[in-house]
């Protein structure tokens, strides 16, 4: 009886605060999909409001749950009731990157709403599958890939992605934009809280959305609340015939869940040093698995585990904010409710919460990596910003006509004549294309070999750079499609460096010499 007594409770007062930050959050991630898909792309709303955003709830919902079961088994095996559930949502670096470096090139490219959604589902589907993978092969990649690398590839991804267009959005409406950033900025870099702990983030999106009524930018709009409630048998046969149109894509597509996985067993080793031992690759296998579920809905974003669980072990949240939080973002998603909060919601006050992240990630990148490795960080960031430039100026070159044919793999590539005429019109254009395809990758190659370098293990820098013939001469960095391309100009290029290493590796204790003490800045 007394062991029951100390099982975490369904709900507790300390859940408000983390319903608030996971509904929240994951709501701003979801309209941001929702802006993309029928503001930019033109995406029909049957397919967005009656596939993508209920099955990305679904997905979301089963998430929820099952951290909340997660939650109660590790309360029942330790007999404390002090137990919190791990935060799952939408994962937003790869929201950006799945929709500006995936989906909408793909459209653009296909001109075709539903087969720009069947390659979307059938991406979403693999990376769910090379999440459910990360269960097995995350440690071992994990204690191979230094972390400057991989986190510096992240912080550019976040800069150049989300941070950008959240300034760019703030100041596209600086009358609601600019007030609410600063009540935001407040709570979020200042650690300033409102009476009865609310956090000025919470006040800055909520009275946001009051003050852009008030200036009437948006407004109430129940049009569209129903109930969709989506087919899987409908979304499945048009996500089968993605599998195909999506393959040029993995160089995109892997990376970033790899980047998940990790960022998942990240977020749960946080988790345990806060005090709650949850088991990292069962946590890893529950990602991919609703991940691949939310597709088979017809979703086309990936699930993680969140940051943050110390915060909200730190605010006495349970269980109970994720079973609650789960319901109304499965509602929310089934019932249409996201037609209306579109409609209600002004980007600029979405453009808070992703410009949040995007800093939080850069920070993070510099803070928890070794001093001496932040010119691997600064250098794992620049390959984002080529597949952020290619993604605009062919966005731009599409509207003047410039755009080509679509090429047998359905990727698009500028034609010479077209490259040149930019080039000559003073736009840094040269490298660009062959910078963007695999950016994520190569910023990874790039972050490596700068950390082996520095850590003078140039026998690891020449097996990094092997690696990266292997992946240049198979297309997947450099190459606008997979193939074989043994003796392309970057494949040989990894290869000398690799032949350089190695002779600098052997060389180290007779006519290389090495300073010591050593500072690059």
């Amino acid at each position: 009886m007394n062991e029951q007594k100390t099982l975490v409770p369904l709900f507790r007062r300390g859940d408000i605060g983390g319903i608030s930050y996971a509904v929240t959050n994951n709501i701003v991630n979801y309209l941001i999909v929702i802006a993309t898909l029928t503001g930019v792309l033109g995406w029909p709303d049957a397919v967005v409001f009656g596939y993508v955003v209920p099955g990305m709830s679904i997905g979301l919902m089963l998430g929820c749950f099952y951290y909340a079961w997660m939650g109660w088994k590790l309360s029942q095996k330790e007999g404390r009731a002090d137990v919190t559930a791990l935060p799952s949502g939408v994962s937003t670096p790869a929201m950006f990157v799945i929709l500006y470096g995936v989906i909408m090139p793909l459209s653009y490219a296909l001109e075709d709403p539903m087969l720009s959604w069947s390659a979307a589902m059938a991406a979403c589907f693999i990376g769910g599958f090379v999440e459910f993978c990360g269960g097995f092969i995350g440690p071992w990649m994990k204690k191979r890939i230094p972390r400057a690398a991989l986190l510096g590839t992240v912080a550019g991804i976040g800069f150049i992605w989300m941070a950008t267009q959240g300034v760019f959005d703030i100041l596209g409406d600086p009358l609601v934009g600019l007030p609410v950033l600063f009540v935001a900025m407040v709570g979020i870099f200042g650690g300033y809280l409102f009476p009865k702990k609310i956090p000025p983030l919470v006040v800055a999106i909520v009275g946001g959305v009051v003050y852009a009524l008030c200036l009437g930018r948006t407004s109430f709009d129940f049009s569209g609340i129903g109930f969709y409630f989506p087919n899987p048998v409908s979304s499945i046969q048009y996500m089968v015939n993605g599998f195909a149109i999506v393959i040029p894509y993995l160089t995109i597509i892997i990376p970033v869940e790899i980047y998940n996985f990790i960022e998942t067993m990240d977020n749960v080793e946080a988790s345990n040093a806060a005090g709650d031992a949850y088991n990292v690759r069962e946590a890893q296998f529950a990602d991919g698995i609703c991940t691949m579920i939310s597709a088979l809905f017809g979703g086309i974003i990936p699930n993680t585990v969140w940051l943050g669980h110390a915060g909200l072990k730190k605010s006495n949240a349970g269980i109970g904010y994720s079973i609650v939080s789960g319901i109304m973002l499965g509602a929310a998603g089934i019932f249409g409710l996201f037609t209306f909060l579109s409609a209600l919601v002004p980007p600029a006050v979405c453009a808070i919460t992703f410009l949040w992240c995007a800093v939080v990630m850069v920070a993070q990148a510099f803070k928890d990596c070794d001093r001496r490795h932040y010119a691997a960080v600064g250098i794992a960031m620049v390959p984002s910003v080529a597949d952020y430039l290619y993604t605009q100026v062919t966005g731009a070159a599409g509207l003047a006509d410039l755009w080509p044919e679509v090429l047998p793999t359905g990727v698009q590539d500028f034609a010479p004549e077209v490259s040149q005429m930019l080039i000559d019109a003073g736009v840094m254009w040269n490298g660009v294309a062959a910078t963007k395809a695999g950016a994520i990758l190569i910023g990874i190659l790039l972050g490596t070999m700068t950390v082996f370098i520095i850590d003078r293990k140039l026998h690891l820098a020449a097996l990094t750079a092997a690696v990266g013939y292997v992946l240049a001469a198979l297309g997947f960095i450099h190459s606008a499609a997979l193939g074989f391309y043994p003796l392309s100009p970057y494949a040989l290029g990894y290869l000398v460096v690799a032949a350089i290493a190695v002779v600098f590796h052997l060389g180290q204790k007779t006519w290389l010499q090495s300073e010591e003490g050593f500072e690059y800045v």
